[in-house]
Order: structure tokens, then C-alpha cells, then sequence
């Protein structure tokens, strides 16, 4: 029985059905361990990345590399001066990112990201594509 002929079938999946099912189940084995432990590590790493300003922040640094507090500030609208010194302080907290102190006239901070703050280059790339995938799939209506 070929595939036209098995979705034609009551009881049997389409083949865009039977996609999406071998999707969730390459999902499903990257996430090796029990579903608690996936659940707590979900958890964690919302903890740390969750919240309206720390992934644009965690971007512009990946993006762009050392920023200076002015920098960052500009470079995400709608954040004011208080939530990303906040924010910056939470993600050096989590040795996501660096700040140095620079000896200048006025004093400099530059921020940016750590070696391990690198490894969510990947996690920001895939939130990256999902979003332009999302924006492109809603304004199509």
C-alpha cells in the first residue's frame, strides 16, 4: 500500500500529520532524562533568561559584542536606565556576561558576553528564526 493510498484510509495519518509527529519525537530525544528533570531544567534556564528584556540584552551583546551602557540602552527600546542596570546585574550574577570598568574621564562600562553567555548563540539564533517565521506567517493573515 503506497502513502496516497494509506492517508485515504479512516485510521491512517496524513503525511503532514506524520511530520509533525516525527518533529515532536526528534524534540523528544534531544531532551534526554525524565520529564521532571526536563521540566526543572526548563525551569532553570527561564529563571535566568525569562522576563521582557533579558533575551534583547543577551542578543545585542551576541549580536554586537562589547557594548557601553549608553549603547545598550539605545540599542533596546522601550528599557530604561533602572531595569537594564538591573538586568545587566542579574546576567553578570549568572556569569552570562562581563563588566568592566574602564578609567577614563567620565568613568566607562562596558559590558559583554562571557565564553559560557556564548552558548546561548545557538538559543538566540533559533529564537531569531522562529520569530521572522512567526512575524512572516501572521501577516500573511
Amino acid at each position: 500500500m503506497t502513502t496516497a493510498t494509506l492517508t485515504d484510509k479512516p485510521g491512517f495519518l496524513s503525511p503532514e500529520t506524520l511530520e509533525k509527529f516525527e518533529k515532536v519525537e526528534a524534540v523528544q530525544n534531544l531532551c534526554d532524562g525524565d520529564h521532571t528533570q526536563r521540566m526543572l531544567a526548563i525551569g532553570d534556564a527561564m529563571d535566568v533568561l525569562g522576563g521582557k528584556w533579558r533575551i534583547p540584552i543577551v542578543g545585542a551583546l551576541s549580536f554586537k559584542g562589547k557594548m557601553r551602557f549608553t549603547d545598550l540602552l539605545r540599542s533596546i527600546p522601550g528599557i530604561g536606565a533602572k531595569m537594564l542596570s538591573k538586568e545587566l546585574q542579574d546576567l553578570e550574577a549568572n556569569q552570562l556576561l562581563t563588566r568592566t570598568v574602564k578609567q577614563t574621564k567620565p568613568i566607562t562600562v562596558e559590558y559583554e558576553m562571557t565564553p559560557y553567555g556564548l552558548t546561548l548563540n545557538n538559543v538566540i539564533c533559533e529564537i531569531v528564526n522562529w520569530g521572522v517565521s512567526h512575524r512572516e506567517r501572521i501577516m500573511k493573515g
